[in-house]
């Protein structure tokens, strides 16, 4: 019993002198000062040395083109106009829009001192007409040179009333066909020049893309190239070129002849017209358009990017990239557009050249 007691001191004692040791080394540990951590250097990766671009060579159908900015017109347009001058304008009898038919009236001038001279003369010249009768009658007993005057003076009489009237019939337009008014420059009340433009009417159900270009612009163009015609709102379209615009000859200077000294209006035949494979709907008339006019097109052309040709005074040539490594090939440069360079000669398809 005296040993089984003291065996269980003896166990406290240890535990304790155990528990003493542990908190004595833990305590011990925290008064240590820290050691020093080691630093972490940055990985620091070699700049990589740029690759230049690689292109593959390829075949496509090259084109060159030609631009020109133009607008859908008439087929079939005109501007009215009067040829009198100090007039003013009456009656207006259109707007904008409007759909008339041919031989309409659509403007009248103020002729009323006119029309009442006519009047006048009318009435005279019916006394002429009966002393015309009576010298017929008595023709046989008049000298031949009388009669011949008297004719002669009773003609330009008949004559100065027809010039009259159809001075009258000038100060009234009619519509030259049936269409839609598009554009009026006058108002009634309006003082009217010989040539001044009162309206334009045209025929909207033939529009067709036109586009004006200058003698140096038309140069290398012909009838019958094809075209990609891009109409605003509408897209892209097939078609050919059906017209070019008419030379004019500069007659009497700036104004192209026209007494009034304004400018001619513009005409069907002033324009590049285009006849498209397919015309689409709701066209209408004005709409801004472009004309991509195909000058040449040449089907599975040899091509590269413009970043691969190199030239060294008159050395045209290319670095060829395969599994041997670089080299430098000279070659023949065909047809060039902004994106691609024709190579006829030192090239094939599917070779890899690299770019600058």
């Amino acid at each position: 019993m005296f040993t089984k007691w003291l065996t269980g001191n003896s166990f406290k004692r240890t535990a304790a002198v155990v528990l003493a040791a542990s908190l004595i080394f833990t305590s011990g540990c925290s008064l240590l000062p820290d050691e020093e951590k080691e630093e972490v250097l940055p990985t620091i990766t070699p700049p990589q040395i740029s690759k230049k671009p690689e292109y593959e060579v390829t075949t496509t159908t090259l084109e060159t083109k030609k631009t020109a900015i133009g607008k859908l017109i008439s087929l079939e347009e005109e501007t009215l106009y009067f040829t009198l001058t100090g007039k003013r304008l009456s009656d207006l009898n259109v707007k904008v829009g409007d759909k008339v038919k041919a031989g309409q009236v659509i403007a009248v001038l103020d002729m009323e001192k006119e029309i009442k001279d006519l009047r006048s003369a009318r009435l005279a010249f019916k006394r002429k007409e009966a002393d015309m009768r009576e010298t017929l009658r008595k023709r046989d007993e008049m000298p031949p040179l009388e009669f011949e005057e008297a004719m002669i003076l009773f003609e330009e009489g008949r004559q100065a009333l027809a010039d009259q009237q159809e001075e009258i019939d000038k100060a009234t337009i009619t519509a030259p066909f049936s269409g839609t008014i598009v554009s009026v420059s006058k108002v009634k009340g309006d003082q009217i020049n010989a040539y001044d433009p009162i309206c334009i009417i045209a025929d909207t159900s033939r529009l067709t893309p036109a586009a004006k270009l200058t003698k140096d612009e038309l140069k290398g163009i012909s009838v019958g190239m094809p075209v990609v015609v891009d109409i605003n709102n509408v897209g892209k379209v097939n078609g050919k070129i059906k017209q070019l615009p008419v030379p004019q000859e500069n007659e009497g200077g700036e104004n192209g002849g026209n007494p009034g000294g304004t400018q001619r209006p513009e005409r069907p035949e002033d324009f590049l017209m285009v006849e498209l494979d397919k015309t689409p709907k709701d066209l209408s008339r004005g709409t801004p358009l472009s004309i991509n006019i195909i000058l040449k097109r040449k089907e599975n052309a040899v091509v590269i990017p413009p970043s691969a040709l190199r030239t060294i005074g008159s050395r045209t040539y290319v670095q060829v990239v395969d599994a041997e490594g670089k080299r430098e090939v000279d070659v023949e440069v065909g047809e060039q557009t902004s994106t691609e360079i024709e190579i006829l000669k030192g090239l094939t398809p599917g070779q890899k050249v690299v770019g600058r």
